[in-house]
């Protein structure tokens, strides 16, 4: 009977070791897998992660040579800046690098601004485009941002920054380390793309309605002291700080409340194009991203103020109510 008792026992240990051993590999493919598809696979990666180690070679200009300027931004400057364009109308007086990824707020560029510095960028000019929303989000994206704009401390450092529970936490970490934690949520947003009708529509319109399109007092201070942050990194590395105001519609209360909180900080603020003068037709059907008509035209706005960018200055002082190539 004993004999037959530890046979069984015996067989019951082989198996649950080759059940932990089956469990462990799958692990390893599935982790494999996602690393395969986010480094080989995944567009926006590649990009972000090919714009980080440029933006990470940019240097101060030399004499004659074409200022360094690092852009910064979310989906509003991916769908409305042509770069290349950008480039080709500027490249005498530019030299720029651009990250943008999108879904991004506030404590994605605080910490990848950090993060490039460390890894050595030191431009001459930094323009952050973010809007209203965009500064006061207290979030941030667990999908591609713990990979590519935080190291290990940076992930502890921002679960304080943002008062995370321990659960919260530990995502961000899973994601800074696992590439399968990375992308899980990327890979069921696809999946649901497959099966939803419009899931695109409803994610938006979800979105749309967490926005903040005004500032009150309460968050104004919260704006300026973000701002603030912001400009002081910049300078302890050497670089000027610009804000770039991207136009979206019905966006010109808190555009011109986010430029006179960005001017008595003394930040240069530029307004390239007056929300007002376009209509949805240069938008995409969400309303708020520009199409190709838009973003053309966007993008030479931006080209036809590039002195600004180039000298760190401004010598236009429009008034509050004069916001088309507005600066500080």
């Amino acid at each position: 009977m004993r004999l037959s008792i530890s046979n069984s026992k015996s067989a019951a240990w082989v198996y649950a070791k080759a059940l932990c051993m089956i469990c462990v590999i799958c692990l390893i493919a599935l982790e494999a897998l996602s690393a395969y598809m986010l480094y080989y696979r995944s567009e926006t990666y590649r990009r972000v992660s090919q714009q980080l180690v440029w933006s990470a070679g940019a240097r101060p200009a030399g004499p004659g040579e074409p200022a360094s300027v690092v852009m910064i931004g979310n989906s509003l400057f991916l769908h409305g800046v042509q770069v290349e364009r950008l480039r080709e109308l500027t490249s005498k007086s530019l030299r720029i690098y651009p990250i943008f990824l999108e879904g991004t707020g506030y404590y994605e560029w605080l910490y990848g601004l950090r993060r490039i510095f460390r890894l050595g960028a030191r431009p001459q000019v930094v323009v952050v485009e973010l809007d209203v929303t965009g500064f006061l989000w207290n979030g941030m994206r667990t999908e591609y941002s713990p990979m590519l704009f935080f190291d290990t401390p940076d992930v502890l450092n921002v679960g304080s920054d943002l008062d995370l529970d321990r659960t919260a936490r530990s995502n961000l970490l899973l994601a800074h380390w696992s590439a399968f934690w990375n992308m899980h949520s990327v890979v069921r947003t696809q999946i649901l793309r497959l099966f939803v009708p419009h899931i695109n529509d409803l994610l938006f319109s979800i979105t749309q309605a967490q926005r903040q399109h005004s500032i009150d007092p309460e968050s104004e201070a919260i704006v300026e002291a973000r701002l603030k942050t912001l400009q002081e990194l910049c300078e302890r590395y050497g670089a000027k700080m610009l804000m770039l105001a991207p136009p979206t519609l019905s966006s010109e209360n808190a555009l011109r409340k986010l430029v006179r909180v960005s001017r008595q900080l003394g930040v240069t603020t530029l307004v390239p194009t007056d929300p007002a003068t376009l209509t949805a037709r240069h938008y995409l059907v969400d309303g708020f991203h520009l199409n190709s008509e838009g973003a053309a035209l966007f993008t030479a706005a931006i080209a036809r103020i590039s002195d600004h960018l180039s000298k760190s200055e401004c010598h236009r002082r429009p008034s509050e109510e004069d916001q088309t190539g507005g600066c500080k």
